[in-house]
Protein backbone atom coordinates (compact mmCIF):
# COMPACT_ATOMS: atom_id res chain seq x y z
CA UNK A 1 0.00 0.00 0.00
CA UNK A 2 2.59 2.40 0.68
CA UNK A 3 4.19 2.11 -2.75
CA UNK A 4 1.20 2.59 -4.38
CA UNK A 5 0.41 5.75 -1.86
CA UNK A 6 4.47 6.83 -3.04
CA UNK A 7 3.81 6.79 -6.60
CA UNK A 8 0.44 8.27 -6.14
CA UNK A 9 2.30 11.31 -5.19
CA UNK A 10 4.87 11.02 -7.41
CA UNK A 11 2.49 11.34 -10.30
CA UNK A 12 0.05 13.97 -8.49
CA UNK A 13 3.78 16.31 -7.67
CA UNK A 14 4.12 15.93 -11.43
CA UNK A 15 0.77 16.69 -13.02
CA UNK A 16 0.85 19.53 -9.94
CA UNK A 17 4.46 21.05 -11.36
CA UNK A 18 3.10 20.49 -14.37
CA UNK A 19 -0.19 22.11 -14.26
CA UNK A 20 1.79 25.25 -12.61
CA UNK A 21 4.40 25.48 -15.45
CA UNK A 22 1.69 24.98 -18.24
CA UNK A 23 -0.74 27.92 -17.24
CA UNK A 24 -0.59 30.20 -19.56
CA UNK A 25 -0.71 27.90 -22.87
CA UNK A 26 -3.69 26.47 -24.21
CA UNK A 27 -5.13 23.12 -22.60
CA UNK A 28 -4.67 21.39 -26.04
CA UNK A 29 -0.89 21.45 -25.72
CA UNK A 30 -1.16 20.78 -21.87
CA UNK A 31 -3.49 17.92 -22.16
CA UNK A 32 -1.30 16.56 -24.84
CA UNK A 33 2.01 16.92 -22.73
CA UNK A 34 0.21 14.93 -19.95
CA UNK A 35 -1.51 12.50 -22.14
CA UNK A 36 1.75 11.35 -23.63
CA UNK A 37 3.29 10.99 -19.93
CA UNK A 38 0.37 9.11 -18.92
CA UNK A 39 0.40 6.70 -21.61
CA UNK A 40 4.26 6.72 -21.37
CA UNK A 41 3.80 5.17 -18.03
CA UNK A 42 1.14 2.95 -18.95
CA UNK A 43 3.57 1.81 -22.12
CA UNK A 44 6.77 1.13 -19.98
CA UNK A 45 4.22 -0.97 -17.41
CA UNK A 46 3.11 -2.79 -20.45
CA UNK A 47 7.12 -3.70 -21.64
CA UNK A 48 7.26 -4.75 -17.76
CA UNK A 49 4.13 -6.81 -17.78
CA UNK A 50 5.26 -9.11 -20.71
CA UNK A 51 5.56 -12.61 -19.07
CA UNK A 52 4.97 -11.09 -15.41
CA UNK A 53 2.91 -14.38 -13.47
CA UNK A 54 -0.08 -12.75 -12.24
CA UNK A 55 -0.61 -16.62 -10.44
CA UNK A 56 2.51 -16.61 -8.18
CA UNK A 57 3.28 -12.71 -8.47
CA UNK A 58 6.69 -13.32 -9.35
CA UNK A 59 9.07 -11.90 -9.94
CA UNK A 60 8.75 -9.68 -7.13
CA UNK A 61 10.41 -6.45 -8.27
CA UNK A 62 7.99 -5.99 -11.40
CA UNK A 63 5.17 -6.46 -9.34
CA UNK A 64 6.45 -3.02 -7.70
CA UNK A 65 7.61 -1.51 -10.72
CA UNK A 66 3.92 -2.08 -12.28
CA UNK A 67 2.62 -0.44 -9.18
CA UNK A 68 4.58 2.47 -8.90
CA UNK A 69 4.12 3.21 -12.91
CA UNK A 70 0.20 2.70 -12.74
CA UNK A 71 0.10 4.80 -8.95
CA UNK A 72 2.18 7.22 -10.67
CA UNK A 73 0.19 7.36 -13.98
CA UNK A 74 -3.40 8.08 -11.93
CA UNK A 75 -1.79 10.25 -9.82
CA UNK A 76 -1.03 12.48 -12.17
CA UNK A 77 -4.19 12.25 -13.79
CA UNK A 78 -6.25 13.04 -10.67
CA UNK A 79 -3.57 16.54 -10.85
CA UNK A 80 -4.73 17.42 -14.34
CA UNK A 81 -8.23 16.72 -13.88
CA UNK A 82 -8.77 18.61 -10.41
CA UNK A 83 -6.91 21.13 -12.67
CA UNK A 84 -9.40 20.95 -15.06
CA UNK A 85 -12.47 21.56 -12.28
CA UNK A 86 -14.82 20.20 -14.96
CA UNK A 87 -17.92 19.81 -12.44
CA UNK A 88 -19.08 16.10 -11.72
CA UNK A 89 -16.21 14.65 -14.23
CA UNK A 90 -13.77 12.88 -11.84
CA UNK A 91 -12.19 10.25 -13.09
CA UNK A 92 -11.56 8.31 -9.47
CA UNK A 93 -14.18 9.75 -8.04
CA UNK A 94 -17.07 7.61 -8.66
CA UNK A 95 -19.52 7.91 -5.69
CA UNK A 96 -19.31 11.39 -5.82
CA UNK A 97 -20.68 11.35 -9.18
CA UNK A 98 -23.29 8.94 -7.76
CA UNK A 99 -23.82 10.65 -5.24
CA UNK A 100 -24.42 14.24 -7.13
CA UNK A 101 -26.90 12.81 -9.24
CA UNK A 102 -29.06 11.46 -6.47
CA UNK A 103 -29.05 14.27 -4.31
CA UNK A 104 -29.71 16.62 -7.41
CA UNK A 105 -31.94 13.95 -8.49
CA UNK A 106 -36.05 15.31 -8.07
CA UNK A 107 -36.84 12.66 -5.30
CA UNK A 108 -34.48 14.65 -3.03
CA UNK A 109 -36.19 18.11 -4.43
CA UNK A 110 -34.06 19.47 -7.48
CA UNK A 111 -33.13 19.66 -11.29
CA UNK A 112 -30.46 17.50 -12.03
CA UNK A 113 -29.41 19.91 -14.18
CA UNK A 114 -26.36 17.35 -15.31
CA UNK A 115 -28.16 14.12 -15.30
CA UNK A 116 -26.96 13.08 -18.38
CA UNK A 117 -23.54 14.35 -18.49
CA UNK A 118 -23.28 12.50 -14.71
CA UNK A 119 -24.69 9.07 -15.69
CA UNK A 120 -22.20 9.07 -18.90
CA UNK A 121 -19.41 9.17 -16.48
CA UNK A 122 -20.59 6.37 -14.44
CA UNK A 123 -21.50 4.21 -17.70
CA UNK A 124 -18.12 4.64 -19.14
CA UNK A 125 -16.39 3.81 -15.71
CA UNK A 126 -18.23 0.44 -15.66
CA UNK A 127 -17.75 -0.22 -19.46
CA UNK A 128 -14.04 0.20 -18.84
CA UNK A 129 -13.78 -1.69 -15.87
CA UNK A 130 -15.94 -4.44 -17.49
CA UNK A 131 -13.32 -4.57 -20.93
CA UNK A 132 -10.47 -4.32 -18.28
CA UNK A 133 -11.37 -7.28 -16.63
CA UNK A 134 -11.98 -9.25 -20.01
CA UNK A 135 -8.96 -7.77 -20.86
CA UNK A 136 -6.85 -9.16 -18.12
CA UNK A 137 -8.43 -12.84 -17.84
CA UNK A 138 -7.68 -13.63 -21.72
CA UNK A 139 -4.43 -11.98 -21.82
CA UNK A 140 -3.08 -11.09 -18.61
CA UNK A 141 -1.98 -7.62 -17.63
CA UNK A 142 -0.24 -6.43 -20.69
CA UNK A 143 -2.95 -6.12 -22.78
CA UNK A 144 -5.40 -3.89 -20.80
CA UNK A 145 -2.31 -1.92 -20.31
CA UNK A 146 -1.63 -1.47 -23.96
CA UNK A 147 -5.55 -0.35 -24.63
CA UNK A 148 -5.22 2.09 -21.62
CA UNK A 149 -2.31 3.84 -22.63
CA UNK A 150 -3.21 3.88 -26.65
CA UNK A 151 -7.15 5.12 -25.12
CA UNK A 152 -5.19 7.71 -23.41
CA UNK A 153 -3.58 8.87 -26.36
CA UNK A 154 -6.55 8.72 -28.72
CA UNK A 155 -8.78 10.12 -26.35
CA UNK A 156 -6.68 13.11 -26.13
CA UNK A 157 -5.74 13.61 -29.63
CA UNK A 158 -9.68 13.27 -30.41
CA UNK A 159 -10.35 16.21 -27.59
CA UNK A 160 -7.78 18.76 -28.89
CA UNK A 161 -9.41 18.85 -32.51
CA UNK A 162 -12.55 20.58 -30.16
CA UNK A 163 -12.78 24.53 -29.83
CA UNK A 164 -12.10 24.12 -25.85
CA UNK A 165 -9.24 22.68 -26.19
CA UNK A 166 -8.01 26.22 -27.06
CA UNK A 167 -8.42 28.00 -23.83
CA UNK A 168 -6.39 27.92 -21.21
CA UNK A 169 -5.84 25.18 -18.45
CA UNK A 170 -7.45 27.97 -15.67
CA UNK A 171 -11.15 28.00 -17.55
CA UNK A 172 -13.92 26.01 -15.93
CA UNK A 173 -16.67 24.59 -18.46
CA UNK A 174 -19.55 22.78 -16.83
Amino acid sequence: MLVSLAGFVVGALLGGRLGITMAGVARRRWLLSVAVMEAGLCFVAVWGAIGYDMDTLTPVPTLYMLIVLTAAAMGLRNATVRRLAVLDLTTTVLTLTLTASVADSTLAGGNNPWLGRRLAAVLAIFAGSAVGAVLVSLGGLTPPLMVTGACILCVTLAYSAHPASKTLPGDTHR
